[in-house]
């Protein structure tokens, strides 16, 4: 017997799963409101130079306020003040010669900035604690930017820290490590008295946040038998939609940076309540030879899905349903790479994690680049995900996992290059493609999950998704940046978004299918020398066999 066969027995998708399902649905939810959350902590409100110094010392007069900015700081383009620069002394005769002011004397702000707060109530930017301001703006301004790139940093090596610490003690435990230590160094975070300790205590809220993710999702999928692999998946990944779209709405409602970070945290502390219901992956304690503890949690599962007369006929001794060394042997990532199939894999997958990661995040933190407003952009971004994964649900089971994962990676490039060729004016047209190419984006993040879970062993399994995880956030950390090459060039973004889709999609191509097939449990599996493929290959071949004889008897 194997595993998937004892899962089928006591029910795959039963009250226990689900169970599973709505505790890391809880967590995950804060995960995309932290992912996204730079987009409206980081953002930069109108500003222009602070004059109030020139209206204490008397030398603006009587001037109404539009007539001293008129005095005090040159206009740009569209007839707003400049933001970093003011006239090195006013200029009076603006008044009544409505004459350029750009070949006037300006100096940079000499007494800092003043800022319109009609959107934002507290940035980053604007950020005021005792007698020192932030002030992220102008020379500074790239410093917003790196906020974000400085908390995916923070993921990425967390990605590969949970997955290798989660394989090696067990899924359980690390979730609930994730839980405590993301919260407290989120909320440490609001309390910061310089960017210098914000920035070191973001890297470590994505340090240690990261680990739901990953976690969550390989223990989602080790509960479940084949048949339901697919509707997992899209469960879980639809608590990224309903925090990406909800994030929008708190945002919109909290206008102080500080209070926005509590609201999208707080459901930490009730994940961290619900933990003690998570049970640990039996897969897992199986592969590690604990077969006892295995046995417990496989009878509670049983019996919270009506099916413990199953598990009573099974002995803990006889759980040796997972061909493995009896858990004498602790796997690392170097056992990626050890053989040459699983490093194929290791490479293949790798790739297609980190050009995924890199367009979806440069579609997603591009929220003002279109002309709309910037809290309906971000509702609309993430309302596409429900459509999306619907989408992937019925093309996972109609076409299977490679052609659904190269499909969608096609598809998002030929937006992005849509995109390139449509003028900034037409914003609308603009901002259409852009929301389809986030949800073709989006179908392909969704499914390269479920993919790889299922390519990877169960001795593994951790360690490949903390590897491809690390990979991802190399892209995400790097798609803030791509976006300020925009500077340079205006597609230049959009150019480089559109290869790496085009790069993943051929790369999807050459990984093989895995739709209905036993999750491989040992390296050996994956290399083809495991009895567990040798078993699969030949309940195949007997199906087929079976398949052709009642076509020969029919005809």
């Amino acid at each position: 017997m194997k595993f998937e066969d004892l899962i089928t027995e006591i029910n795959g998708f039963g009250r226990f799963q689900k169970m599973i399902l709505c505790i890391s649905f809880v967590g995950r939810f804060t995960i995309p409101c932290h992912f996204l959350l730079s987009n409206f902590i980081a953002a930069i409100p109108s500003h222009h130079c602070d004059i109030s110094s020139l209206d204490v010392q008397g030398i603006l007069g009587n001037l109404s306020r539009e007539q001293k900015l008129t005095v005090s700081i040159p206009a740009q383009d569209g007839g707003t003040p400049a933001s970093c620069h003011m006239f090195s002394y006013p200029q009076f005769h603006l008044l009544t010669n409505s004459s350029s002011s750009a070949e006037l004397p300006v100096v940079e702000c000499q007494n800092g900035w003043e800022y319109d707060n009609r959107t934002f109530i507290s940035t980053l930017a604007t950020q005021y604690l005792f007698i020192l301001k932030w002030d992220l703006v102008c020379d500074n301004k790239g410093l917003n930017k790196a906020v974000a790139t400085i908390f995916f940093v923070g993921v990425m090596f967390g990605a590969a820290f949970f997955g290798g610490m989660s394989d090696r003690f067990g899924r359980k435990p690390m979730l609930l490590v994730s839980y405590i230590s993301g919260m407290a160094f989120t909320l440490a975070s609001i309390f910061s008295s310089s960017f210098i300790m914000f920035a070191v205590l973001r890297f470590f809220s994505g340090f240690t946040i990261t680990g739901i993710v990953i976690v969550s999702t390989v223990l989602n999928v080790e509960w479940v038998d084949i048949q339901h692999r697919r509707l997992v998946c899209i469960i879980d990944s639809m608590a990224w939609a309903v925090g990406s779209t909800s994030l929008s709405l708190i945002a919109f409602c909290i206008r102080d940076w500080r209070w926005l970070t509590v609201a999208v945290t707080s459901p930490l502390l009730l994940s961290t309540v619900l933990w003690w219901w998570v049970p640990e992956s039996a897969r897992w304690l199986i592969a590690n030879g604990k077969a006892e503890k295995a046995h417990y949690y496989l009878h509670k599962c049983a019996v919270m899905n009506h099916k413990e007369d199953v598990i009573s006929r099974i002995k803990p001794e006889a759980l040796s349903i997972i061909v493995t060394d009896g858990g004498k042997k602790n796997y690392s990532y170097l056992d990626l790479v050890r053989t040459p199939k699983m490093r194929r894999l290791a490479l293949l997958t790798g790739t297609i994690w980190f050009c995924v990661a890199t367009m979806t995040y440069g579609i997603s933190l591009n929220i003002t680049g279109f002309g709309l407003n910037m809290y309906l952009t971000q509702f609309v971004y993430g309302a596409i995900e429900v459509p999306s994964k619907l989408m992937v649900y019925y093309l996972l089971e109609k076409i299977g996992r490679r052609k659904t994962e190269a499909g969608a990676q096609l598809l998002a490039a030929i937006s992005l290059m849509i995109n390139i060729f449509i003028p900034r004016d037409q914003w609308v047209g603009r901002t259409v493609v852009a929301v389809l190419g986030k949800g073709f984006a989006v179908a392909a993040f969704c499914t390269i999950v479920l993919y790889s879970s299922e390519l990877y062993p169960t001795v593994l399994r951790q360690n490949g998704m903390g590897y491809n995880s690390f990979l991802a956030r190399l892209g995400v950390s790097v798609a803030p940046l791509v976006l300020l090459l925009d500077s340079f060039w205006g597609h230049f973004s959009q150019t480089i978004l559109c290869s790496v889709a085009l790069i993943a999609s051929l790369v999807a191509w050459q990984l093989p299918e895995t739709r209905d097939r036993c999750l491989p449990e040992t390296i050996e599996d994956v290399e083809g020398t495991g009895k567990n493929l040798i078993k699969d290959q030949d309940k195949q071949e007997d199906e087929e066999k079976m398949t052709m004889n009642e076509h020969k008897e029919e005809l």
